[in-house]
């Protein structure tokens, strides 16, 4: 059980780089970004299953063209399968309709199983589709990407660069951190530490000895990360300049003129 812990802690691919040489790898982050948003929205807007053939018809095409292996990406879903499951569960049996079997003391309607599937197909593609775009973004074309979209706020008064590098660096140490838990895990469990047996508040009590290090273990890599950037004289976006400008080709306009193309589909889907 601890290793299948650990390795699902290994399997959870958001805030992680897929380095390929991929059409979907040489977009724009900014189209990327833009087309993440649409995609979640598509998402939300959809109401029927017919609809979702659009969302992916759309995700399928851009899997194989980022060249980023379903396997992968699957696997990306093993540590949030307990997420799913519930989902599933609560609008199964929480949703009132027409009967069509009794379990013990809950009843299984048609609406509830319909809107079981609907809502755990809706959040599979949530997490493939989101995870996608930091597998196929470095957290540089991400952090330029999300500053460049920001900019315009800027006359607002909105630190745009410090967001962006903010956002960029939280989503970065995600796998860091995961790293980090599994090593303090093997660790204590190495001293005698027990995280399964108890209930669950005695597993609760268990994870005093995990989480007190890892905290520390936090905020000396963030110090470590603000004096090699102080070290390096970094005084956030004024004046700073790029080695590489970002700028749109005709392959971007291409991938946006197909994204709102699945969104119009959809939403036509939805009123018609």
């Amino acid at each position: 059980m601890d290793w299948e812990r650990s390795k699902m802690l290994r399997d959870i691919t958001i805030g992680q780089y897929y380095p390929v040489n991929s059409p979907i790898h040489r977009l724009d982050p900014r189209v990327k970004i833009l087309a993440t948003f649409v995609y979640i929205t598509a998402l939300f807007i959809v109401k029927d299953f017919n609809a979702y053939l659009y969302v992916l018809a759309f995700l399928a095409m851009s899997i194989i063209l980022s060249k980023v292996p379903v396997s992968y990406m699957i696997r990306g879903l093993r540590p949030l399968f307990l997420i799913i499951f519930l989902t599933f569960g609560i609008n199964m049996f929480m949703t009132k309709g027409e009967i069509i079997y009794q379990l013990g003391p809950f009843d299984i309607t048609k609406e509830g199983l319909f809107q079981a599937i609907f809502m755990a197909t809706r959040l599979i593609l949530l997490i493939i589709g989101t995870s996608l775009l930091t597998l196929t973004t470095s957290p540089i074309q991400l952090t330029d990407g999300i500053e460049k979209l920001l900019n315009p706020f800027r006359r607002f008064g909105m630190p745009a660069h410090e967001l962006a590098m903010m956002m960029t660096i939280a989503l970065r140490f995600i796998p860091t951190l995961l790293e980090e838990t599994d090593k303090i895990m093997k660790a204590q469990m190495a001293r005698g530490a027990d995280f399964e047996s108890g209930n669950i508040v005695n597993r609760a009590k268990s994870l005093v000895p995990l989480l007190v290090p890892l905290f520390i273990s936090a905020f000396r890599r963030a110090d470590e990360l603000a004096m090699a950037m102080e070290a390096r004289c970094y005084r956030g976006g004024e004046n700073r300049t790029r080695m590489k400008e970002l700028s749109l080709h005709k392959r971007d306009i291409l991938a946006s003129i197909i994204t709102v193309s699945v969104i119009t589909a959809v939403i036509a889907d939805r009123i018609f």
